[in-house]
């Protein structure tokens, strides 16, 4: 009895321990994320066409020099609900990448301009080849980035807007580390990736730091949710035949339970 006593003893301590440790190391590492004015928030958001097609701009002359996105082909950028490229923008785009197909007839791979059924290129052969070029770290894929992370598209475009000079006391970093506001301890091995006017925008929109990063984050978050439209519109569609049939059952459970005298 003793025995079991103790033990319900030590394991109530450890777990209150263990409760208090996390909600002192939640105080102490939370940090409000940047919430920009999203147009696919809320019950009825839809993407903004125009920021999806400068967002494929800054990840293609910023971000795929080191990440991937191999989930995501060409034609995906024309399809409905997405940047919308026309057919022949699609075509035009994927043109300009050389793929590796093969093996032909000789049994050799060879070089062929990209089609719009290709996927994204990758920026290096395999992951080791990855490491090896960022001094042993990863970037991450960026097909589903967005969901991924633990405040989505606030938490990448916080990320992306959360580099500062001034380094807090507390804070040592290791050569090739930069300090990060919002990144999860503060380290990023990455180092500031937009700056105003690395992009020259072909719509003459003002490439400011914020714009880069409001429509590159725009364009991951369609990548990791292609069908968010179609799912909301569904979701309306969904919660009125639901709201009418409510009322239809209503209505007939109120005639027929009409047709019953109350008894005496």
């Amino acid at each position: 009895m003793n025995s079991s006593f103790f033990k319900l003893n030590s394991i109530l301590v450890a777990l209150i321990l263990i409760f208090f440790s996390n909600i002192s190391f939640a105080k102490e590492s939370h940090v409000d994320l940047l919430k920009p004015n999203w147009s696919f928030d809320g019950f009825f958001g839809t993407f903004d066409r125009a920021s999806l097609q400068r967002g494929y701009q800054v990840y293609k002359e910023v971000c795929a020099s080191c990440h991937s996105m191999k989930l995501v082909s060409y034609r995906n950028l024309s399809q409905e609900g997405g940047p919308e490229f026309t057919e022949e923008e699609v075509k035009a785009i994927a043109s300009q990448f050389e793929i590796t197909d093969g093996p032909n007839a000789d049994g050799e791979m060879f070089e062929r301009p990209g089609l719009p059924s290709d996927r994204f290129k990758s920026p290096y052969l395999n992951d080791n080849a990855s490491r090896a070029s960022n001094g042993g770290a990863y970037p991450p894929d960026m097909s589903v980035l967005v969901k991924a992370r633990p405040g989505g598209s606030n938490y990448i475009y916080s990320v992306l807007m959360g580099y500062e000079e001034k380094i807090p006391e507390n804070i040592k970093l290791e050569e090739g580390v930069y300090y990060n506001k919002y990144m999860t301890g503060n380290k990023i091995r990455m180092s500031q990736p937009l700056m105003e006017g690395i992009v020259d925008y072909t719509d003459g929109t003002k490439a400011t730091e914020k714009q880069m990063a409001k429509d590159v984050v725009s364009f991951l978050t369609w990548a990791a949710e292609p069908h968010l439209e179609a799912r909301k519109k569904l979701g309306f569609k969904s919660v009125i035949y639901l709201l009418i049939l409510t009322i239809l059952v209503y209505l007939i459970k109120k005639k027929i339970w009409s047709r019953i005298e109350p008894k005496v």
